[in-house]
């Protein structure tokens, strides 16, 4: 599959997703992209989240590719059950939080707990940093496994946003591109 062959929806996290992050970078770069607005990126809520998903999944005119970061990613697998089946290809799943176990989570951030543990009904990579301080490896790993996901060890790679200097990040997009060489 190619990038023009599907609708990519990137999906953010908290706070959306910066003018000089990796996700916005790709919006504007990537023809096919579109971000998956929230109605409010700063107080989060499991059911609106995962409605707009939703919503973008089903208006898709094309087979769908999710990439989420962050809160998104989680939110991306809580709203499968929402998600019209064998619409979406397939997902690339960068630093999700743990929403469960991590300290210092706003509230309206650990209302997404407990993170479902299905397998997801299509193929996905989830990309994880040693180094997040949102999500220890073995955690982020541990749910790879859970949903049927492959783990991309990203190395020492903090949140993989801004602040830990990943802008434009030509290595996801590198993995991009391979994930999506291997989908029908």
């Amino acid at each position: 599959m190619k990038t023009a062959d599907c609708d990519i929806l990137i999906v953010p996290g908290l706070g959306g997703s910066e003018e000089d992050h990796w996700q916005a970078r790709w919006a504007g770069r990537l023809a096919t992209a579109r971000v998956v607005a929230q109605d409010d990126w700063h107080a989060p809520t499991p059911e609106a989240w995962c409605g707009r998903i939703a919503e973008a999944v089903a208006a898709a005119t094309r087979p769908v590719i999710l990439i989420a970061h962050s809160l998104g990613v989680v939110a991306s697998v809580e709203a499968v059950p929402l998600l019209p089946a064998g619409v979406v290809r397939g997902a690339l799943l960068v630093s999700m939080p743990d929403v469960e176990e991590a300290p210092g989570l706003p509230d309206s951030v650990r209302a997404f707990a407990p993170v479902p543990r299905d397998p997801l009904p299509f193929p996905s990579l989830l990309v994880a940093s040693r180094t997040d301080p949102y999500c220890a490896y073995d955690r982020a790993n541990d749910f790879a496994h859970a949903w049927g996901s492959l783990t991309v060890d990203a190395g020492e790679s903090g949140h993989i946003n801004v602040a830990s200097g990943h802008g434009p990040w030509p290595e996801g997009l590198m993995r991009l591109a391979g994930f999506l060489k291997g989908l029908q």
